[in-house]
């Protein structure tokens, strides 16, 4: 499912009009990846949550020239979905 049809969905739904439902969905974007940019963790209760995880310094190799790199710590964006979520999944209706 795209972003488009996330939008057609909620505006057939709720009879909002689809450019007002945009808006509403893009400052939602907005606001969840503002707040981690930050380092701030969003929690939606019910869906999941998004978090900021630290990835420590590490060391690799680049096989190709056979040398090590290192790879300085850095933060990643991730989703954690919550149990009730997966519970829903689990037991939904797969195509």
């Amino acid at each position: 499912m795209t972003k488009a049809e996330i939008i057609a969905e909620i505006s057939s739904k709720t009879g909002i009009e689809k450019v007002d439902v945009q808006e509403t969905v893009e400052a939602f974007f907005k606001v969840v990846k503002n707040s981690m940019v930050d380092g701030e963790n969003v929690y939606v209760r019910g869906f999941g949550s998004f978090v900021v995880k630290k990835r420590a310094k590490k060391t690799a190799r680049n096989i190709s020239k056979n040398t090590a790199i290192i790879i300085p710590e850095h933060f990643v964006p991730s989703f954690k979905p919550a149990k009730t979520f997966i519970e829903k999944v689990k037991s939904g209706n797969k195509k």
